[in-house]
């Protein structure tokens, strides 16, 4: 059963930082494409950053310079560090995994709550 288990999230005031982690279970973050979306009320949900299995990071031009996707081989984890974070970063954000097999996973979901 492939489990992605995100945490981190929480209520931080403009211009703090959070880090996000994904566990991922079932499946192996280094052979799959893992990513990082985000949606907020009314929006649509969008990618914020992604990490392929060959190890090349995209992100969204919002999010450019303020955060940083990483990964961690030998706990199957990705994290995204989120600095300099505005209102308009508040979202709940989701962990999604596209595998080698073509088969996609989401996480639950954590909020992020930007606000002073």
């Amino acid at each position: 059963q492939v489990q992605l288990v995100e945490s981190g999230g929480g209520l931080v005031q403009p211009g703090g930082s959070l880090r996000l982690s994904c566990t991922a279970s079932g499946i192996s973050v280094t052979m799959s494409t893992m990513g990082w979306y985000r949606q907020a009320p009314g929006n649509q949900r969008e990618l914020v950053a992604a990490v392929t299995r060959g190890g090349t990071l995209n992100y969204v031009t919002s999010v450019k310079g303020r955060f940083t996707m990483s990964r961690d081989n030998a706990k199957n984890t990705v994290y995204l560090e989120m600095n300099s974070l505005r209102p308009e970063d508040t979202a709940v954000y989701y962990c999604n995994a596209h595998t080698f097999y073509q088969y996609t996973y989401w996480g639950q979901g954590t909020q992020v709550t930007v606000s002073s």
